[in-house]
């Protein structure tokens, strides 16, 4: 039988812009006496929405004490020390797309103490992204990440780059639609060791991840439906091809196989790369110029199509309620409180992006009423980017595959290995590890 649904019928008809003093204890329950423990994330971009657990614990009576506050890889190793322990019960925990399948049995399904009208609210790929095995096992909060391409204008405002491209390629200049014209235009910018056209992430998961997502946008995938890998494929070869010939033609800087995200950010902040695909946490740092030689030229555009799809790995924080929990459905109240339109508007008002509808359409009519061109276009580019969004694929592996996966993908790169061999190679190491974890 289902749980009560603490929320029905109320926090469906909370308002948008409501302050927080509006909130009754009606709207969130009566929870006296209760204590919730929560182990969350930390680091200044999180830390903001933190502040209004206050306002929960003066509508509801409840306490909310933190326990513990790490960045997420952290906190996951000590929640999977707790769950071998058996020390689970306290009650929220900050969680994540990527990491959620990680986590067998140790969360309830919040559709069970979450009315169904509140979860509608949600972006329904974040819905989907944050279910396992049919169970919603975190409600997202306005974390949301997926990239879309960064760009410097001034090339696309030079009149002679214009013609001299349209010469050598046979088409004109225009911020690139497709993953080919990005390769087209990074090669064709390209002036190293003082200007690069394009850069990536090469190692560890990122790299797997860019790959992954090439792969998705040409027309393949990372595993099959029995978890069979099936990524060494005439997709998976043309995705990684992709990488390889950048590298090859000089169009990335020579170190890129060992760079990471703050790499990438700084390198297309020092306004020397022309194209960046790249997660929302940027954007104002690229356009700020107390940071950034790029401020002030930056364009934002969706992220580009491969042959079938654009790209469109993404991922978002979230909170979990135990299973362990003595009180879930207080528990469940304040996650629904922290994710609420009130809360998302609150914390993607520092500049990351929401997973609320609503929220989505009210930061980007402010954009617009506050006349503010830049934050517009990357609402706006970041919202269309958001449609093509998907997750990892929902297995506990996938970190561990990611491991086997990026030093092939590097050995393609630099030429160690064609593309066939390192993807063979690659799929073969997979393959191993899914018959180990008894999928087949």
């Amino acid at each position: 039988m289902k749980k009560s649904k603490f929320t029905k019928g109320l926090l469906a008809s909370c308002a948008v812009l409501a302050s927080a003093e509006s909130a009754l204890s009606s709207d969130w329950g009566s929870f006296e006496g209760v204590t919730i423990e929560a182990k969350l994330i930390g680091g200044q971009q999180y830390e903001g929405l933190y502040g209004r657990i206050a306002d929960w614990e003066a509508a509801t009576g409840a306490k909310v004490e933190i326990i513990s506050k790490k960045s997420h890889f952290e906190i996951d190793r000590e929640i999977k020390s707790d769950m071998a322990a058996g020390t689970t019960d306290w009650c929220i925990g900050s969680n994540h797309s990527s990491f959620a399948p990680q986590y067998e049995g140790l969360y309830v399904d919040l559709n069970d103490y979450v009315d169904a009208s509140v979860i509608g609210g949600f972006v329904p790929g974040t819905i989907t992204a944050s279910t396992v095995g049919g169970d919603l096992l975190m409600l997202p909060r306005a974390q949301f990440d997926v990239s879309v391409l960064y760009y410097l204008k001034s090339n696309y405002e030079d009149a002679q780059k214009a013609e001299a491209f349209e010469a050598k390629l046979g088409y004109p200049l225009a911020v690139p639609q497709t993953w080919e014209q990005v390769k087209d235009q990074a090669i064709f910018f390209a002036d190293p060791p003082n200007f690069y056209g394009t850069q990536y992430a090469g190692k560890d998961e990122a790299i797997v991840g860019r790959f992954y997502e090439m792969v998705v946008a040409e027309g393949g995938n990372f595993l099959d439906e029995d978890n069979r890998p099936i990524f060494n494929s005439d997709a998976g070869q043309r995705a990684l091809q992709w990488f390889v010939d950048l590298y090859e033609a000089k169009a990335v800087p020579a170190g890129t196989t060992s760079y990471v995200w703050d790499d990438l950010g700084q390198g297309f902040a020092s306004g020397t790369v022309a194209l960046n695909l790249d997660w929302p946490g940027w954007a104002g740092f690229f356009n700020n110029p107390d940071s950034s030689k790029a401020a002030g030229n930056v364009g934002v555009a969706v992220q580009p199509m491969g042959s079938v799809t654009r790209t469109g790995w993404s991922g978002h924080h979230g909170f979990s309620v135990t299973d362990d929990c003595a009180n879930k459905e207080a528990a469940a109240s304040l996650v629904a409180f922290l994710t609420s339109e009130e809360s998302q508007l609150a914390e993607s008002a520092g500049g990351s992006l929401p997973t609320r509808t609503a929220v989505w359409e009210a930061n980007i009519a402010k954009a617009r009423a506050g006349d503010d061109p830049f934050r517009t276009e990357a609402l706006e580019a970041f919202a269309e980017g958001a449609k093509y969004a998907f997750a990892v694929p929902p297995i506990p592996e996938w970190g561990e595959s990611t491991n086997l996966v990026f030093p092939e993908l590097q050995a393609a790169i630099v030429g160690d290995k064609t593309v066939e061999e390192a993807l063979d190679d690659a799929a073969e190491a997979v393959d191993e590890l899914m018959r180990e974890s008894g999928y087949y």
